[in-house]
């Protein structure tokens, strides 16, 4: 872990988040813009800045529980697809995104480039609540 990185102080408990599952490896907590509700972002909690230097079996781990995590979407949110990709845009600690898909467009590039292709426009924040609740849902088994 390093002293200033956001997800190893979230990982080290020095900023709140809300956490959907955590274990000595890994951490899952929801995304503070997300695409849609339910939009989690899963760590490793070792610091690796780039996904492909991320140790295989701790790579595993990150899938796994990805994967439990769409499990859980799916029935909590009745959608047919989850997707899971890594991007590694805005914090230099490899991390991947688990989005329950409503729309076939959910995760694509339109989702960010509301000011057009030359701009970035982060999706709205969800209100406080709403996210403590939708951890919640998540977090159960």
């Amino acid at each position: 872990m390093t002293h200033d990185c956001l997800f190893c102080r979230i990982a080290r408990g020095e900023l709140p988040a809300h956490i959907i599952h955590e274990d000595e490896h890994v951490m899952a907590f929801l995304d503070l813009h997300p695409i849609r509700p339910g939009h989690t972002l899963v760590i490793p909690k070792a610091h690796h800045v780039w996904f492909e230097d991320v140790p295989p079996p701790l790579a595993a781990r990150v899938m796994e529980c990805s994967q439990t995590l769409a499990r859980r979407m799916k029935r909590l949110y009745g959608v047919e697809r989850v997707a899971m990709f890594f991007t590694g845009i805005h914090v230099p600690h490899a991390h991947a995104h688990v989005v329950p898909m409503h729309e076939v467009h959910d995760v694509t590039s339109q989702a960010y480039l509301a000011d057009g292709p030359s701009g970035f426009t982060a999706p709205p924040r969800l209100p406080e609540e709403e996210m403590a609740a939708i951890a919640r849902d998540l977090a159960r088994d």
